[in-house]
């Protein structure tokens, strides 16, 4: 039995997992934690009935028994849970976006002291996490791509966490190259989209939409264009589900689902 507590529950993402570990025989769920939540117990939520299960709203707090930290909060509050977390022999696992390469080099090197082992995944879907690898291999072949990603008009960060990580793993395999005509312009600024070591990222953010991405490259005469569609919140629980059952049998934090499948 793995002991889980979910911070971000009164979120969508948050609820979600939440509901996750309730239904899962093998997970118990220990706690909650939501900053904006003034709840003493989860079951005072409508959305969460019947559960007896303790809620915080503080980390000076939390008191718990949990062995896995799931957390889909926002981007200013993940380092410092991450941190709480490992600090208390918890391991992280973490669905929310917008940390800086520097918080996730030092939560990295305090897993490492701690000896605590923890998942950073900038998309829990399986769909997301094969689009990267495919991209990769892709852009082998095809070193001029553009990545277009689109969700909820909700999201907070732009790009996404799986725009970024997919344009790091292109990188890892293609040389910096400038994309189209040296001397174009902006007739209105922000056009292209963002820059990374040549290629760019385009964000949408539209009502209806939950998650997708499309990585289209282009050769002489011809194109590839690879997409996944997240079409319900549901499809990361997949992912999640892995991560709590393996994150404790390590002793380190890794970035990406992939380390774990």
């Amino acid at each position: 039995m793995v002991k889980v507590i979910v911070a971000g529950y009164k979120g969508r993402m948050g609820s979600t997992a939440a509901q996750m570990v309730i239904d899962n025989p093998d997970f118990e769920l220990v706690g909650v934690y939501d900053a904006r939540s003034g709840e003493q117990n989860l079951g005072e939520d409508d959305r969460f009935k019947g559960q007896d299960v303790p809620a915080f709203h503080d980390l000076d707090q939390i008191k718990t028994d949990a062995t896995v930290w799931i957390d889909f909060t926002i981007p200013t509050a993940v380092f410092e849970n991450a941190k709480f977390a490992l600090n208390h022999g918890i391991s992280p696992v973490i669905g929310t976006t917008g940390m800086t390469d520097e918080q996730v080099a030092e939560l990295q090197k305090l897993a490492k002291d701690k000896q605590v082992g923890g998942l950073i995944a900038p998309n829990f879907g399986i769909s997301a996490v094969l689009l990267m690898q495919f991209a990769q291999q892709a852009a082998k072949y095809f070193p001029d791509v553009e990545i277009i990603e689109m969700h909820h008009d909700d999201k907070i960060d732009s790009p996404s966490g799986t725009a970024i990580s997919t344009a790091k793993k292109i990188a890892e395999v293609r040389q910096p190259k400038e994309q189209g005509n040296p001397d174009a312009t902006e007739t209105l600024p922000g056009a292209r989209g963002a820059e990374y070591e040549g290629m760019r990222i385009h964000a949408v953010r539209l009502p209806g939409l939950v998650a997708h991405e499309e990585v289209m490259f282009g050769g002489p005469g011809e194109g590839l264009t690879i997409r996944q569609d997240s079409f319900d919140r549901i499809s990361f629980m997949t992912g999640v589900k892995v991560a709590v059952e393996k994150v404790n049998q390590y002793h380190e934090l890794f970035v990406g689902l992939e380390h774990l499948l």
